[in-house]
């Protein structure tokens, strides 16, 4: 297991244990926006001690620790993302695969320029911006 994974959850405050640590490394390797079903179903052959609480527990408190962040995109499953610089997540109308977006930050408004635009006495904890189209394999 890569240790660049372990270090990350220590920081974060997180024990590293070897059920946490792979869940963290398949969604950086796997940047694919999973949801608790297909991390659960790619590591439990692995891992045949893993449940799907587990994996449940594990994101949210990665979630908790930001280390990852929760999107809810168009559907009822909530899925997750390793990537933790500002971006926007694209979903194409197609085949359903979710990609990052990323601008440079100058073109990307940060929550201090969002939260000023609120009414007085609103408090703003998270942004999420969602695009769809057709990604480029599905435009033939």
């Amino acid at each position: 297991m890569n240790k660049q994974y372990h270090n990350t959850l220590q920081e974060a405050g997180i024990r590293p244990s070897i059920q946490r640590t792979a869940i963290y490394a398949f969604l950086c390797e796997h940047p694919v926006h999973p949801d608790v079903e297909t991390v659960y179903d790619a590591l439990n052959p692995i891992y045949p001690t893993l449940s799907k609480t587990t994996v449940y527990n594990t994101l949210k408190l990665f979630e908790e620790k930001h280390i990852v962040q929760s999107i809810k995109i168009e559907d009822d499953k909530l899925r997750f993302d390793a990537e933790m610089r500002n971006h926007y997540h694209f979903k194409c109308i197609k085949c359903g695969k979710i990609f990052d977006i990323f601008l440079d930050d100058k073109n990307m408004p940060d929550q201090k320029e969002y939260a000023s635009s609120l009414p007085q006495g609103f408090s703003l904890s998270k942004i999420q911006t969602n695009l769809w189209g057709l990604c480029k394999d599905c435009q033939n």
